[in-house]
């Protein structure tokens, strides 16, 4: 089975982790509606609810690949994934869980512009 996911972070081209997509087929890049919240925690972002647009990229990944994320990701205690519309289908998104650790707001809402 195939699935679509939102990616805004350590996944996106260039990142650390984007070697996790190497299988994976680009589709595009996307900004979400004005719904979110993105976070630096350091090493890695978080998004959570909010009042900000994010900006990301869209892979169609395959099963393992997203069994791989989902590890990644820690799903479901650090993370917990959710369906979001995008141009290319409802994509998957991991939000954050902990709002506790949210201190460094990224104003941009894009990771790869962070100062």
């Amino acid at each position: 089975m195939q699935h679509l996911v939102f990616v805004y972070g350590t996944l996106r081209e260039g990142q650390a982790n984007a070697h996790f997509l190497a299988d994976a087929q680009y589709l595009g890049g996307h900004q979400t509606p004005a719904q979110y919240a993105l976070y630096d925690l350091g090493t890695y972002p978080a998004v959570v609810e909010g009042h900000q647009s994010i900006s990301g990229e869209v892979y169609l990944v395959n099963e393992a690949t997203l069994r791989a994320l989902d590890e990644l990701e820690d799903v479901p205690v650090e993370y917990r994934r959710e369906l979001i519309s995008t141009p290319f289908g409802e994509a998957w998104i991991y939000l954050y869980q902990d709002s506790s650790q949210l201190d460094v707001m990224i104003s941009s809402g894009d990771w790869c512009q962070r100062v």
